[in-house]
């Protein structure tokens, strides 16, 4: 059993079909079971039967075939053409009002940003288009050594000229890194309309610009970062910044005391409340922004000014002390 012809159009004739044509041409005619082999050929009008004998097969010239040919594929062109302005002419309006949308310009609400070069590219692109203000969260420091450097020569650089341009720089750190010397000395540093706040416990980096884009960490390594430009998204992170900065003790210019409660400091206050609710050393020191062995020192100074001899009777003694319940 033969395998069957395979489909295809005049341009792709198969060699099977070439061969038959050129055999027809010459000869004039064939018989039509020689069109067996080549069943194309009858397909494609290029044999027919002939009207003196309906059993033997002809011949279409060369140049009626191509004319034919010609002409249906133009057919073809001219019938996608009027698709095409058919598709232009439904869709014209709709692109005029998806013109108005962010995302119809190829900028998306929400973009995710790879790799330490390119997170830091695109807040200097944003931050060198900042006119009215630049709101962040520092949960730490930066890098170490001299790549932490050069990283904190160039923010510092990029922060100067958007406070140049008039814009207000707002800044939330920890209370951990109140008196850290390369905060201290970025802040005197910078000239212009800047100010620096801490909390005892801040929520991860946040970077927001003229309440346009903000930037959030997408990943613990920090080589992940999420690049928003969506509204409601913006507004909301900015105003959570609002909130925990009506908060925040004063800083930089000007550094206001935190007032200590019988003997109880303003660390330890904060230490008090992460113990009341059963954390761990870790994880209090975790969101303290310090290491554990500061936070354990701290823990027994508050166990010694209360009079505590154990963790259990420390919850305790903290909960009938009633410095939870004093503001901070």
């Amino acid at each position: 059993m033969s395998a069957p012809h395979p489909e295809h159009g005049t341009e792709d004739l198969c060699s099977a079909g070439a061969d038959l044509y050129e055999r027809a041409l010459r000869e004039g005619r064939l018989a039509a079971a020689d069109a067996h082999s080549a069943p194309c050929l009858v397909d494609l009008g290029l044999l027919h039967p002939a009207l003196d004998d309906p059993v033997r097969l002809e011949p279409v010239a060369p140049v009626v075939a191509l004319h034919r040919l010609l002409r249906s594929s133009g057919e073809r062109i001219a019938h996608e053409r009027r698709r095409e302005a058919r598709l232009a002419e439904t869709f014209g309006s709709l692109m005029r009002i998806a013109g108005q949308s962010p995302a119809a310009h190829g900028s998306p609400v929400i973009r995710l940003v790879t790799g330490t070069e390119q997170i830091n590219r695109a807040i200097t692109d944003a931050v060198d288009d900042a006119r009215e203000e630049l709101v962040t969260v520092q949960p730490r420091t930066g890098l170490t050594g001299a790549r932490g450097e050069a990283a904190d020569a160039a923010s510092l650089g990029r922060d100067q000229a958007a406070l140049d341009r008039g814009c207000r720089i707002r800044t939330l750190y920890p209370h951990t890194l109140r008196h850290f010397p390369t905060i201290v000395a970025r802040c005197e540093r910078l000239r212009g309309d800047i100010e620096v706040r801490s909390l005892d416990e801040v929520p991860d980096r946040l970077i927001a610009v003229d309440r346009a884009v903000a930037f959030v960490p997408a990943d613990q390594d920090g080589k992940l970062a999420l690049e928003i430009r969506h509204p409601a998204l913006v507004t909301h992170l900015v105003t959570t910044f609002d909130r925990l900065w009506r908060l925040a003790t004063p800083m930089h210019p000007r550094a206001t005391p935190r007032p200590s409660h019988n003997g109880i400091t303003p660390r330890q206050h904060a230490i008090a409340a992460l113990l009341v609710e059963g954390h761990t050393d870790a994880v209090i020191a975790d969101r303290l922004g310090m290491n554990i062995r500061t936070a354990r020192v701290h823990i027994a100074k508050l166990a010694a000014t209360l009079g505590s001899q154990s963790r259990a009777q420390l919850g305790y003694l903290i909960g009938r002390s009633g410095i939870l319940d004093r503001g901070r």
